[in-house]
């Protein structure tokens, strides 16, 4: 008799081992799961922002300095083109987050200082678009990881 209560009390220690290795292999591949989830996350921010910095290149592009054909921001501005950026709209993206910072190198017809930004016909317009995406990874240290997107286009008008 001690004998059967002998095998029957190994029988429930190893029904409680098998529920605590349960419970770390699930934990560990519902962290992995996550985690690709995230880094998905990261990939989609990354190619919207891409996305933003051509479409509001393209936004700066025809409202150069002979701008006329636009009620508003014409000729664009580099607070037009920032206020462009965060009013895209892109699911998942805080606008209050994204930063397009517009330069207008000069390259092709003469600007004097006082007309600055030069963005006469036939120069360049260059828009970088910056985000602080919030990485957060079960068991790994939240972070933020800084992302950014340049496009530059010539001004056509």
């Amino acid at each position: 008799m001690a004998r059967e209560g002998h095998s029957c009390a190994r029988l429930f220690l190893d029904e409680g081992q098998s529920v605590v290795e349960t419970a770390i292999c699930a934990s560990a591949i519902l962290a992995l799961f996550f985690g690709v989830m995230q880094m998905s996350l990261a990939l989609y921010t990354y190619h919207s922002l891409s996305a933003s910095a051509r479409i509001a290149t393209r936004f700066a592009i025809v409202r150069g300095s002979a701008c006329t054909a636009f009620p508003t921001a014409c000729p664009a501005k580099a607070a037009d083109i920032q206020a462009y950026v965060q009013n895209l709209d892109f699911p998942g993206i805080v606008p209050a987050k994204l930063t397009a910072t517009t330069t207008w190198p000069t390259t092709g017809s003469a600007c004097t200082p006082s007309s600055l930004p030069c963005n006469n016909s036939g120069n360049l317009v260059k828009v970088k678009v910056q985000y602080s995406f919030p990485l957060s990874i079960p068991f790994v240290p939240a972070s933020t990881i800084s992302m950014s997107s340049t496009s530059q286009m010539v001004i056509s008008q």
